[in-house]
């Protein structure tokens, strides 16, 4: 990807949803679109942020009456990047601006249905997270190939986590909410109460409080309740130091475009055990030797999940096999700067003067 001109420096308007530094409610989507506002910048793009209030994306009709004041009130002709998460809520506010605008929409999730076809159609591109989202847009919606583009999140390589003996060590990043499957995970913890463990849960606990009750309920009823800590979130510094005593982290989602937490935890050289569901795939990726940094199981079944708990922990051999390959897996992770470059190319191609 070229270098951005420094002596005609860009301008991209980019509308993100309010709260997108909220850190009761951080999210892999809020984290990408902030690192990217920065790091456009640092290439030397001048960025005007919006952060448009509403529950995105179900937005009330006073949301999309502001979103509509804020596009009006961009100059003809400019560039603006649009937070799929609003944008495919919100073809009243953005159809209108569609022939005046040149609007790229940054689509963390493809939701589906005829209000994204509608804006995702009339957009000048789209950038999504990973090949499997993109795929799963063009496959949806039938927009032209060369419309869609893929963006992955970047990862910070951080000092490998060296993990502990017994491997007990386990983390789950992820909202508690349905979609991030703790029910799944918390039923594989059961099935292994036997062995030696501990799982800390990192994430919103107010989003979903049914759900929360619920995972609750069943770890109380299966009797590891006492090992399995709920934290709620953590900030960016305090995950940190938990990533340096975790020996295996563990996503379940029922959904995902990506999975930053997993490449989080590879920057770290700590293994993954992830459901094979959207974009998990893609986020684990192979090690630098071709070999997988972790494993993976059938999404929503706590049976093979546990399975590969038990193995992990039962097994030393494989412990020290999933950390090589963890760390090798640093060596191919790519950085932030790489998918502002990206995101700035396809900006490019949509009449950016960069």
């Amino acid at each position: 990807m070229g270098e951005l001109r420094a002596t005609a420096l860009s301008v991209v308007h980019v509308v993100v949803p309010e709260g997108i530094d909220d850190p009761r409610h951080p999210s892999g989507g809020n984290a990408y679109d902030r690192r990217i506002c920065r790091e456009l910048a640092t290439l030397g793009c001048v960025v005007h942020e919006y952060a448009v209030a509403g529950d995105w994306p179900t937005p009330s009709p006073d949301s999309l009456s502001t979103l509509a004041r804020v596009l009006a009130s961009v100059p003809d002709g400019a560039v603006v990047l649009l937070d799929g998460l609003i944008a495919s809520a919100a073809p009243e506010a953005v159809l209108p601006e569609a022939d005046r605008l040149r609007m790229v929409v940054l689509l963390h999730l493809p939701l589906g249905g005829a209000r994204e076809r509608a804006v995702l159609l009339a957009a000048a591109a789209v950038v999504t997270t990973s090949n499997w989202a993109r795929r799963t847009v063009l496959d949806q919606h039938g927009l032209p190939e060369q419309s869609v583009h893929v963006a992955e999140p970047g990862a910070d390589v951080a000092a490998p986590t060296p993990g502990s003996q017994s491997g007990g060590e386990l983390l789950c990043v992820a909202a508690v909410v349905p979609a991030k499957g703790h029910d799944t995970l918390l039923d594989a913890l059961a099935r292994i109460s036997h062995l030696d463990w501990r799982c800390r849960c990192v994430g919103a606990l107010d989003l979903d409080a049914g759900f929360v009750g619920h995972v609750r309920a069943r770890a109380r009823g299966a009797g590891i309740a006492a090992r399995v800590l709920f934290t709620g979130p953590l900030t960016a510094s305090e995950l940190g130091a938990v990533l340096t005593t975790t020996d295996l982290v563990v996503t379940a989602s029922r959904r995902e475009s990506y999975g930053m937490s997993a490449t989080e935890a590879l920057a770290r050289g700590i293994p993954v055990v992830a459901g094979a569901v959207g974009g998990l795939p893609e986020a684990l990726g192979l090690a630098s030797d071709g070999s997988l940094p972790g494993l993976l199981f059938p999404a929503e079944d706590p049976v093979a999940l546990a399975e590969h708990l038990a193995r992990w922990l039962g097994d030393a051999g494989l412990r020290d096999k999933l950390r090589r390959s963890a760390a090798g897996r640093r060596a191919t992770l790519g950085g932030w700067t790489q998918t502002a470059r990206q995101v700035a190319a396809v900006l490019a191609d949509s009449r950016v003067a960069c």
